[in-house]
């Protein structure tokens, strides 16, 4: 037993959001939705490149997705942008066998709860060579295309698939998504990286960081701790 690790010995569902957190931040994957995304409200918008970027980040920080802006502001339908902003490489992914073991060792189910689709979180997952460990994806067609942090959404996933908060650990690279996690009795896992995408954007490293119960720059080596008590 890890006499400095905490006692998770009563969760028994573990959640996981997807991107920049099961897969570093610092990949090649995310800048290409990024990227996507832009191209898309720049097309679709009539606007510069520049304007579209500007755009797309203040609805992401207002609204916790952008596509959940553009569905509110401009009545943008939401299957269109998934479809594009998921066209993307997953091949820039390497297989990740330490989670995969870390994963194996822990007790309890495993969900992922995204903002994206389930399509993209399978091919995500299938790159990785994590689909195995995953009974659910509660995705934002699933969610009613209510995102993170909305707690609306949590809810939703709870009830869809039995998650006790109680006995339940959510696991985020944004940590503003873990606060109505620990608003409902949810134990939080911040997975922290330098040069995060999104901390200038979101202001991830200030403010009140009290929803945040345990924090890892090393989601692997955390679980692995986790798993022998």
């Amino acid at each position: 037993m890890d006499k400095d690790f905490p006692d998770l010995s009563r969760i028994e569902t573990w959640v996981f959001d997807l991107d920049n957190t099961l897969y570093p931040a610092s990949s090649s994957l995310f800048p290409q939705i990024d990227v996507r995304m832009r191209r898309f409200i720049a097309e679709r918008l009539n606007l510069s490149l520049d304007d579209a970027y500007a755009l797309q980040k203040r609805y992401y920080k207002e609204f916790g997705t952008t596509l959940r802006g553009l569905m509110l502001v401009h009545k943008i339908e939401p299957e269109a942008f998934l479809a594009f902003v998921h066209d993307i490489d997953c091949t820039v992914l390497d297989a990740a066998p330490r989670l995969d073991a870390a994963l194996s060792s822990l007790s309890g189910r495993k969900l992922i709860f995204t903002n994206g689709s389930e399509r993209h979180a399978e091919n995500v997952l299938a790159r990785l060579g994590l689909a195995r460990h995953f009974e659910g994806i509660f995705d934002i067609r699933a969610a009613r295309f209510i995102p993170k942090p909305q707690p609306e959404c949590y809810q939703l996933m709870i009830d869809r698939h039995a998650v006790d908060p109680r006995s339940a650990l959510m696991v985020e690279d944004i940590h503003r998504n873990l606060r109505p996690a620990a608003a409902i009795g949810m134990t939080t896992l911040w997975v922290k990286e330098d040069g995060h995408p999104d901390t200038e954007v979101l202001g991830q490293d200030g403010g009140d960081l009290s929803h945040v119960h345990h924090i890892t720059d090393d989601l692997a080596a955390w679980l692995e701790r986790a798993a022998r008590g």
